[in-house]
This record gives C-alpha cells, sequence and structure tokens, in this order.
C-alpha cells in the first residue's frame, strides 16, 4: 500500500521524465544523476521509459559506458532501449560496437537501421550505408523519409547512379516522391552523378518546392558550364538565400565567367538585404585575382573593413591571394602578417609565392614556408618549383632532399620540378636519381613525369634514356609526350627520326600544337629539308590553325639560311606580319657568316643592332662575317667599335660533370687546378689526330696572326681543354658529355670527329643550339649544322 504522503508512481514517473529531458537538453550530467539515484531509491529502475531517458542523458553528455551500464541494469528493456544504445555508439563513431549491438538486436525496426546507415555515413563509409540499405530491404523492413535522405547522400558522395536510380524506384513505391526533402534529395544524387536529364526531370515533377531545390538546379547548371541555364533558374525564384548567391558567384567564378560573377555579387550587395559570407567574398576576391583587377579587390577589401569582417580564415587568404596576383604583394604580406601564417592556406601561400618571383625574390616567400603549420606535398613542391622557376637550382636541390626526409611523400609534380633542375643544368646522374626515385614512389609510370624524363634525358645528353622513356609510355602518350621527344630527336640531330615520329602522330590522331610545330620545323632545319619544312609550315596554318609565333618564323628563316638560301630568308623575314625581334635577325645573321654574304650580313646586324644596340652577338657575327672574307680591317673597326660603345662579348665558356662537381674552362684556360696536365694531354691529342689526317682549320680564327698562333688559339678552345680533362679523369670507354654556351666553330666539330676515333669514345657535345653525338670520326649531324 502507498504511502498517504507520497506521490503516486505514474506521477513521480513523470516528473523524473521531465527533469532528465531538461538535463539532456542543457547537458546537465550533475542533476541527471542525482534523478537517477531517486529513480533507484522509489523503485522505478524498472521503468523502460526512464531507463531510455537515463540511456540518452549519459550518451549525449558522454558517458557511453555509463549509458551502456544503464542499459544492462534494464529488466524489460525494448526496441526503443536498443535503438537508443545504438545510435549513441554510432554518433560517437565507435561503429564497430554500434554493429555489435546492431546484430544482437532481437528485432531491429527502421530506426535501427536508419542509425547503422547514418553512422557510416558520418565516418565517410558510404559503400558500407549503402551496403547497410541494401540489406534493410532484402529484410522487408521499409525505410522512412529520413533513412531515403541519408542513402541518397551516400549514393551522391561516391556517385552511385545505378543505386541512386533503385533507390528511386524504391521512393515511387513508398509514395515518397511527394516529400519536399526527399526530391530534393534525388535532385541532388542525380547533380553529382552528372545525370542533368533525370535531375530536370525530377525538378519539374516537384509540386511542392523549397529554396533548396532551386538551388539544387542552379549548382546543376554550373556544374555542366551552362551559365545561361543558371542565370534563367536564378530569374525565375521568387525567394533567394545567401546559398543561392554563392552557387552563382563560385559557379560563374569556377567556370572562367569572373565578370559575371562580380556582376552578380554587386548585385546581391546593392537589391538585398542579405550579408555576404566565407563563401561569398571568398569567391568574388577569387574573380578578382583571376581578372587580376586590383582597385575591385581593393574595393571588397573596403567593404570587409567597413563591416568588420573576420579576415582570419578563408576570407584572408583570398584576400592574400587577390593581392599577389594582381601585383599588391606588399599589401599581401601586411594583411599575412595581420593574420598569422598560421592560418594561410596552400593556394593563398602559392599566390603569394609566385608574387614574390614575378618579382625576382624568393627569400621572403621561404621565410613564409618555414613558418607554414602544416606544409602538405602542395607547399613543398610550391617552394621547389619557385626555386626552380627563379633559376635557383642548389636551393631546390637542398630542398628537395629535406623532404625526402622529412616532409610528405614527393608526388609527380614535385618530381617534374626537379627533373627540370636536371635539365636544365644538363646532371644526367642527377636526373637518374629522380627516375629512380619515382619509381620508388609509384610515380615511374605518370605521364607528366615520364615526359619531364624524356626533356632530362635528352637535355644531358643521353637520346638513348629519351627513347626508352617514350616508349615505356604505352597507351598515355598524349600531346607533350610526343612534342618533347620529337623535340630531343631534332635537338639531337636525328631529324628524319623526329618527321617519321610526327608523322607518327598525326596517325594517331594526336593534334600537334605550336610547340611540336616548333620541333618539326627545327628538325627540318638540323637536315636540310627546305621543301618540307615548307609543307609543314603550310600545314600548321592552313590544317591546324596554329597561327606562327616568333620561334616559328626563327625556325624557318633558319631553315632557309642554313641551306644557303638567303635571298628568300631575307624575303620571308620581310613579308612576316610581326615586327621580326632579335632572334629572326640575328638566324639571317649567323646565316651570313657561314654563307660569307658580307652585304646581307650588314643589313641583318644593322636592324638587329636597332631593337638590342647592346647585342655583343652582332658585333661579332658581324666581324667574323667580314673575317671570313680576309676583310681584316672592316673587322678591325667592328671589335674598336664594341670597344668604344663598351658592349663586352659574350665569353665562350665549356664545362663538364665528372661525380658531383662540375669543372669550367674557357679558352686558353689558366686558371684551371690541373691546367698542367690538361694542356700536356691535348697537346699530345693534336698531334695523334695530325698524324690521322686532320689538318686545323686556321681561317676558324677571325684574327689576322700568324698560323703558328692561330693553330694554339685553336688547340685551347673550351671545349677541346674538356675533353682533355675528361680523357684524364674518367675510365676508358665512358662516354664524356660536354656542354657548350656558344655554337661549336668548325675547327673543333672537326677535331672531335678525329679525337672520337683515335680514343674510341663516344663524345656528346651539347652548343647552343643543337647536341652533337660523335663516334667512330662521324657526327650525328652530317657536318650540317
Amino acid at each position: 500500500m502507498e504511502s498517504p504522503n507520497r506521490p503516486p508512481l505514474a506521477a513521480l514517473s513523470n516528473s523524473y521524465a521531465s527533469f532528465l529531458q531538461a538535463s539532456i537538453k542543457t547537458k546537465n550530467l550533475f542533476t541527471g544523476k542525482l534523478v537517477h539515484a531517486q529513480i533507484i531509491k522509489s523503485g522505478l529502475h524498472v521503468s523502460a521509459f526512464l531507463m531510455n531517458n537515463l540511456i540518452n542523458l549519459y550518451a549525449k553528455s558522454g558517458s557511453i559506458s555509463q549509458a551502456h551500464h544503464v542499459f544492462d541494469e534494464i529488466p524489460n528493456g525494448n526496441t526503443s532501449s536498443w535503438n537508443t544504445l545504438l545510435s549513441a555508439y554510432a554518433k560517437q563513431g565507435r561503429i564497430e560496437a554500434a554493429h555489435r549491438i546492431f546484430e544482437e538486436m532481437p528485432e531491429p525496426d527502421a530506426i535501427s537501421w536508419t542509425a547503422m546507415i547514418v553512422g557510416y555515413n558520418q565516418l565517410g563509409c558510404v559503400e558500407k550505408a549503402i551496403k547497410m540499405f541494401l540489406e534493410m530491404i532484402t529484410c522487408r523492413v521499409w525505410p522512412s523519409q529520413f533513412t531515403i535522405t541519408c542513402v541518397l547522400a551516400s549514393c551522391a558522395a561516391i556517385e552511385a547512379l545505378d543505386i541512386g536510380r533503385k533507390v528511386h524506384s524504391f521512393i515511387i513505391k513508398l509514395g515518397l516522391s511527394s516529400y519536399v526533402s526527399v526530391a530534393n534529395s534525388l535532385l541532388n544524387m542525380y547533380a553529382k552523378s552528372h545525370d542533368p536529364v533525370m535531375a530536370k526531370i525530377v525538378f519539374d515533377r516537384m509540386k511542392m518546392k523549397n529554396v533548396s531545390s532551386w538551388n539544387s538546379m542552379i549548382s546543376l547548371h554550373m556544374q555542366c558550364g551552362r551559365l545561361d541555364l543558371a542565370h534563367a533558374q536564378f530569374e525565375q525564384m521568387t525567394e533567394r538565400d545567401i546559398v543561392t548567391w554563392n552557387s552563382m558567384i563560385t559557379g560563374c567564378n569556377q567556370y572562367g565567367f569572373e565578370l559575371e560573377a562580380l556582376d552578380v555579387f554587386s548585385k546581391m550587395l546593392k537589391h538585398t538585404s542579405l550579408k555576404p559570407d566565407n563563401f561569398t567574398l571568398a569567391s568574388a576576391l577569387s574573380a578578382c585575382a583571376n581578372l587580376e583587377q586590383l582597385n575591385l579587390g581593393k574595393q571588397i577589401h573596403a567593404y570587409i573593413i567597413r563591416t568588420e569582417f573576420n579576415t582570419s580564415g578563408p576570407v584572408g587568404n583570398a584576400l592574400i591571394s587577390m593581392y599577389s596576383k594582381s601585383g599588391g604583394v606588399p599589401i599581401a604580406q601586411k594583411i599575412l602578417e595581420q593574420n598569422m601564417t598560421s592560418h594561410l592556406n596552400i593556394v593563398a601561400f602559392t599566390a603569394l609565392l609566385d608574387g614574390y618571383i614575378k618579382l625576382g625574390d624568393v627569400k621572403p616567400a621561404r621565410q613564409i614556408f618555414d613558418s607554414l603549420r602544416d606544409r602538405d606535398v602542395v607547399a613543398w613542391t610550391a617552394m621547389i618549383a619557385g626555386y626552380v622557376q627563379n633559376g635557383f637550382n642548389d636551393d631546390a636541390i637542398k630542398l628537395f632532399r629535406l623532404m625526402v626526409r622529412d616532409g610528405p611523400k614527393p608526388n609527380s609534380y614535385t618530381l617534374s620540378a626537379m627533373l627540370s633542375v636536371s635539365s636544365s643544368l644538363a646532371f644526367l646522374d642527377h636526373g637518374k636519381q629522380i627516375h629512380a626515385k619515382s619509381i620508388r614512389l609509384g610515380e615511374g609510370s605518370s605521364v607528366s613525369v615520364s615526359n619531364a624524363l624524356i626533356t632530362m634525358y635528352a637535355k644531358a645528353g643521353s637520346i638513348h634514356g629519351a627513347r626508352l622513356v617514350f616508349h615505356m609510355i604505352h597507351k598515355n602518350k598524349d600531346t607533350v609526350s610526343w612534342t618533347s621527344m620529337i623535340v630531343a630527336l631534332a635537338q639531337h640531330g636525328f631529324g628524319e627520326e623526329a618527321i617519321d615520329l610526327f608523322e607518327k602522330m598525326m596517325e594517331f590522331g594526336i593534334k600537334p600544337d605550336h610547340i611540336t610545330y616548333v620541333g618539326v620545323l627545327s628538325a627540318c632545319t638540323h637536315v636540310g629539308l627546305v621543301e618540307q619544312g615548307r609543307s609543314y609550315y603550310r600545314l600548321m596554318k592552313d590544317t591546324h590553325g596554329i597561327e606562327p609565333t616568333p620561334s616559328h618564323y626563327a625556325c624557318m628563316i633558319d631553315l632557309f639560311g642554313r641551306a644557303g638560301l638567303l635571298q628568300e630568308a631575307q624575303e620571308f623575314i620581310e613579308n612576316m606580319p610581326i615586327e621580326p625581334d632579335v632572334i629572326a635577325w640575328g638566324s639571317l645573321l649567323a646565316s651570313c657568316r657561314v654563307h660569307k654574304n658580307v652585304e646581307l650580313a650588314e643589313v641583318a646586324a644593322e636592324r638587329l643592332l636597332l631593337l638590342e644596340p647592346d647585342n655583343s652577338g652582332a658585333y661579332s657575327a658581324l666581324a667574323n662575317a667580314y673575317s671570313a672574307c680576309g676583310k681584316w680591317e672592316d673587322a678591325a673597326k667592328i671589335r674598336k667599335s664594341m670597344k668604344d660603345k663598351q658592349v663586352k662579348k659574350e665569353k665562350g665558356f665549356s664545362w663538364m660533370q665528372i661525380k658531383d662537381e662540375v669543372h669550367v674552362f674557357g679558352v686558353e684556360d689558366a686558371l684551371h687546378p690541373q691546367r698542367d696536365a690538361i694542356y700536356q694531354m691535348i697537346a699530345k691529342v693534336w698531334e695523334e689526330i695530325k698524324k690521322m689526317g686532320f689538318i686545323p682549320n686556321t681561317e676558324s680564327v677571325l684574327h689576322d696572326l700568324d698560323e703558328e698562333l692561330k693553330e694554339q688559339i685553336l688547340r685551347h678552345h673550351s671545349e677541346k681543354l674538356a675533353i682533355a680533362f675528361g680523357l684524364l679523369k674518367t675510365p676508358e670507354n665512358t662516354t664524356l658529355r660536354i656542354m657548350k654556351n656558344l655554337r661549336v666553330c668548325d675547327d673543333c666539330h672537326t677535331a672531335i670527329k678525329f679525337i672520337s676515333k683515335l680514343v674510341r669514345r663516344e663524345i656528346i657535345l651539347r652548343d647552343a643550339t643543337r647536341f652533337h653525338h660523335f663516334r667512330d670520326g662521324l657526327c650525328s649531324c652530317h657536318d650540317y649544322w
């Protein structure tokens, strides 16, 4: 019999339930524990309803072990008890524990299945969420509206269109199509699975549409690049929220309609009471950055200051990017200092880095890089690429080594940047090390790395290595792959092979670009195929619609000039639709020197010096043309003019790498520590090749000197000294790789052919225009260079 002073158990139960629900809302665990004690004292711990509330309280307060203890104490737990505990584990991400509870449940209902689906979704295990849904249907447990929206979100996340369509059929079967949330989820699924036709059908059939429905369609049209349809949808809307405006601004910006994005942003500010959020301002600033519109960016910045908008996150990064890309690097630096480097994201960092690189100053960029809190592979690669682009190859190598030791795993872009270092320095051994590294990292088959490897091997003198890499790219050869190989073959004097490869490229349906044609025309130039060169030039313009660039014009001038067609070369220059540049006149001048046409050389030199008065090459080439024709007085006048105008002649030098050290040699080099041994070696070689029939070409010495002195000068040319050093320092039968900053002279070219036969070695010489492969007394250029 109940005590007359004690309220009835039903009243107590309701009172305790109210206290527990209030504690759940406020997450007041202390009050909840007091109520729990009173429940036990009053003997109401047998009430499943109260115990379920307690489980919910402990779970939402983070005490899931206590929640599980309460569940274990319930004498007559119901499905709701199981679901409460199951949901608690699932929401905390403890999905394995949740799954064990699910498996132990006597009769899982729709709420149980949905809790598991939501749990998997939250962890990103969308495939498991979809699998759970399919099992649910197989067990003939019918999903709720909420279950459907969750599984459609899973399908959208992995673009599982086939399963999404099956879910759509369930929706129709269960009569859930009329629910706006379900229809919106369908719209989202079809949009993200790239099925705009079905998305539009769903949208058109919706009897009730909310702002989210319209926003989904606008986003879909933007994904498809249909700005017109997105704009039409936007204009039809009677109600717009911030997501609507952001969809239009962000979409326009992402698909290259930056001016339209800024126009929409302006209308939002003028015609609505909505306040821009992070996405709005970041997108508008991004549009300014892409357009390099500094003044517009400053106006948006002024608005941000007036409204006291927080600039420590995305907006601050967008401001830094905008100023960096638009020529306001000092302002970007000030914003960075105000907001702390730790908030800088990789997009803003790379933009700021690019800004400093354009200014030729990478030191501040490195300081920022060193202070970055989370340096991912993109940040490392951006810094390495910055060094490479600015010519700081040693710094790039040091940073790459640090990345390998302490940083993230390099990706294909990192490796490509490092291979460009090897290319520019012509360091074959270093390039091979990067190649090996790329294979170990699983990037060896990357097309971008393979393309960079082709260029590296070619520029480092190993056309064999370039060929091997090219042939190892089986199915994924792109335009860059073919072009890199064509250019490589042309540079190494394999003109016919380069042309054959171009024809094969055409047969495969790979469209050439303007660089491809530079390679093809260069190949024709190096082997004297004038008619084929003309044919390819017409093909480039008429068939592929590529407008000639100064590089193409220079190739054609060189093609005619090398073949001795100087008059045609001059006519070609005069008929060019653009003003001839230094390279065009320089090509003609070089040909005039080779073919001893002084009159045309004077014209070419005069035009070249009008464009670039301090160009020492023009003076030297004209002086050499006079000397070649025996006009020593005229040559002397040109050299005196150079001296009077203080025009410094570019000095010729050669270099080679042995192990990790680069050795540089000049003409009559007296500075090298092993000078005596080098001079003794070249003197010995010189006498030997003369016995073999070599006759020094003293005409190459374009000065009025006696024959003995001329021969001494020839013997001590930089490339010959480099070869002598290579013979002293490398094992027999190994290839010698020499680099030279100027064009190889006639005498050196002939002498090296003899030397290659004498020492039985391949000698690869890269001069200012091409590679020469000397072997067994022959050169790959066939004496046409």
